[in-house]
């Protein structure tokens, strides 16, 4: 394992020193993932990126969304969601709306937290369980797949500060970074453009990264394992899209 992390380091002697930064570990999962998550493996520090990384993207979305135009951005989204749940938004439940959104940045740090710490920890559970080799004398320890997952997750900060930007620049919560925004023909109530909706291209991005993490790991094929969890994230997203169209609502 060491000698494959010096390998791929070697490879890139001016991106990657003897002893990386906190900056180069998180710009290297952007635009070398696979040296990058070597380096990673070979010397399992998290906390800083961690910690950095989830403080960037609690910075950026409770930022736009203690403006009014973040707020109403919520209350909107809100909305939209009753209604692709199949349920109606009185005058009454709208100012009930109103109301909470005076929370909205405790909401948009709930998410980062959720998308940060929460998903790094559930994840790594899933990813450790699933290996099948417990008691495999060549099984990563725990702390070395956390590490990876951390890492892998600088995509998903980096999706939160582009996406308050958006927010704010397009006063909406709605997903601009979906596939569904590159066919903007579509009629939005039909199949195709629902299951494009559900299709994050920054999540997409992750679940590749998360994948050349796991076949560093367990010494898998980085194409195989990529294209098999993005088969996994499409079907998931699919499934919740016919979700929205089985309760009758339009999103």
């Amino acid at each position: 394992m060491t000698t494959s992390a010096s390998a791929g380091a070697a490879a890139a002697p001016g991106f990657f020193p003897d002893n990386p930064t906190l900056i180069q570990r998180m710009a290297g999962v952007l635009v070398r993932p696979g040296q990058t998550l070597d380096r990673v493996i070979a010397d399992p520090r998290w906390r800083g990126v961690l910690l950095t990384s989830t403080l960037l993207a609690i910075l950026a979305g409770a930022s736009v969304m203690s403006t009014a135009v973040g707020r109403q951005a919520l209350v909107d989204e809100w909305e939209r969601t009753s209604a692709a749940l199949g349920h109606e938004m009185g005058d009454a439940g709208y100012e009930d709306l109103e109301r909470l959104s005076q929370y909205a940045p405790a909401y948009a740090a709930a998410g980062a937290l959720a998308s940060g710490p929460l998903l790094a920890l559930g994840l790594t559970g899933l990813l450790y369980l699933a290996s099948g080799r417990r008691r495999h004398p060549g099984q990563p320890a725990v702390a070395t797949v956390f590490a990876v997952v951390v890492h892998a997750g600088v995509v998903l900060s980096l999706r939160q500060i582009v996406a308050a930007g958006l927010l704010y620049a397009r006063e909406t919560t709605a997903n601009a970074l979906s596939l569904g925004a590159w066919f903007p023909g579509l009629d939005a109530t039909s199949p195709a453009a629902r299951a494009l909706g559900f299709i994050d291209l920054f999540v997409l991005w992750w679940v590749v990264v998360v994948a050349i993490g796991t076949a560093r790991l367990y010494h898998r094929r980085i194409r195989a394992t990529a294209l098999g969890f993005a088969a996994v994230y499409v079907a998931l997203a699919l499934l919740t899209a016919a979700a929205f169209a089985a309760a009758g609502g339009t999103a």
